[in-house]
């Protein structure tokens, strides 16, 4: 079975996760696709293939001999795909030799447009594979699952030597649970990659510092009629609060290196109200700083209207695995070597998000992350070719060679 083919199977199953819910993994039918990823790594030849209760599959392929003395080598991706949009019924459209031009998806009520997303012309070609603009593509990450498994079956049925390969998929990686339950003693691996990036050809080592910040704001409601000077409308409040952050830091004015305070819901009347945000930063001094000037906020409003009107709470998601891969840039430089070799640009840039690597590599698995060949995830619009997703496996592949020299 190709990457193709697999990928076009992978998609049609719904694996959604489920932000909020604090089982893990947050939804049941994840462990549908982590089944019938088990059986398929059993019949490659991982005989130790297998899922646990909280739906981690594992699977271990030996080195070949001669071939033991080297690096054991992870590759990881997740099994979930992104809340944010459907991800129930998915029905690709499959287009040889795009013409590099806007594609109508499905009834024409969404368009993939070339002035939306200039990167379509570099498709040019290739056989791109689009949604039917009722769905994600699942690609994120399910285009990385098709590339690790099909690296697996050449590694095998190609005879090629390599060290020990260790494999790793996740629930839970979009709502930021992914590492939660991953047994890193168990998978076994020295060093890996997450396969969960974007085009081929990406290499990154640099993630957000980021974490989640909870806003609650106490009202005082009285009769509107005679309020004056003594109810405090907790909407308005929240609004204030919110105005008092930098109005150019938001996720739509900044780019590469640029941090940002993202307002994600709000709600509330005069008596409460609750504003949520994540908070995103690439340098950890820069990051701190985030949090104090939202605590600085609090007790300016405090003082203005009252001890206890504005309380803010804070939440860790995770940091920045530069600090933890400096150590390691052999998994650059390995990576960047590879995909030079291929004749393949590297594109070394900062996430402006996260992986399950940058979490994984605080746990003591050193763990940047490679492209899988997607465009635009979580949306209809999510876009992948097939030539990318064959660059990806063949990057995957010398980099377990590079590894077994």
């Amino acid at each position: 079975m190709n990457v193709t083919e697999r990928f076009l199977r992978y998609i049609k199953i719904d694996t959604t996760s489920h932000d909020g819910d604090k089982t893990l993994p947050s939804t049941d039918i994840q462990f549908n696709l982590g089944r019938l990823l088990v059986d398929e790594l059993k019949a490659i030849g991982l005989n130790d293939a297998r899922i646990d209760q909280k739906c981690y599959v594992y699977a271990t392929l030996p080195a070949t001999k001669g071939k033991g003395d080297c690096p054991a080598l992870g590759f990881i991706a997740h099994l979930d795909t992104a809340p944010d949009f459907s991800g129930t019924g998915v029905n690709p459209q499959i287009i040889p030799n795009y013409d590099g031009g806007d594609v109508v998806l499905g009834d024409g009520k969404r368009v993939l447009r070339v002035a939306d997303f200039p990167s379509l012309s570099d498709l040019k070609g290739r056989t791109l594979i689009t949604t039917d603009g009722t769905t994600l593509l699942a690609s994120d990450d399910k285009a990385g699952i098709a590339e690790i498994m099909t690296l697996l079956e050449r590694l095998v049925s190609e005879n090629i030597p390599h060290g020990k390969i260790c494999v790793g998929f996740t629930p839970d990686e979009e709502i930021g649970s992914g590492a939660d339950g991953f047994d890193v003693e168990a998978f076994g691996a020295d060093f890996a990659y997450t396969v969960d990036g974007g085009r081929e050809g990406e290499l990154q080592y640099e993630n957000f510092n980021a974490m989640e910040a909870r806003v609650v704001i106490n009202g005082f409601n009285v009769h509107p009629g005679s309020s004056k000077d003594t109810m405090i409308n907790a909407s308005l409040v929240a609004i204030e609060f919110n105005s008092m952050l930098p109005s150019g830091e938001t996720p739509r004015d900044t780019e590469n290196y640029e941090g940002f305070f993202h307002l994600c819901d709000m709600s509330g009347d005069v008596e409460h109200a609750k504003l949520h945000y994540i908070i995103r930063d690439h340098d950890l001094e820069r990051f701190h700083a985030r949090k104090a000037q939202m605590e600085h906020i609090e007790n300016l409003l405090n003082h203005k209207y009252g001890s206890g009107t504005a309380a803010v709470s804070f939440k860790e998601q995770y940091l920045n695995m530069k600090e933890q891969l400096k150590e390691h840039m052999h998994l650059i430089d390995n990576a960047k070597a590879v995909i030079s070799a291929l004749g393949i640009e590297p594109h070394i840039e900062p996430i402006r998000g996260g992986t399950d690597g940058a979490r994984l590599s605080y746990m003591g698995l050193p763990c940047p992350n490679l492209g899988t060949a997607g465009y635009a995830f979580h949306g209809p619009y999510e876009h992948i070719t097939v030539e990318g997703m064959e660059a990806c496996v063949n990057i995957l592949l010398g980099i377990a060679k590079k590894y077994s020299e």
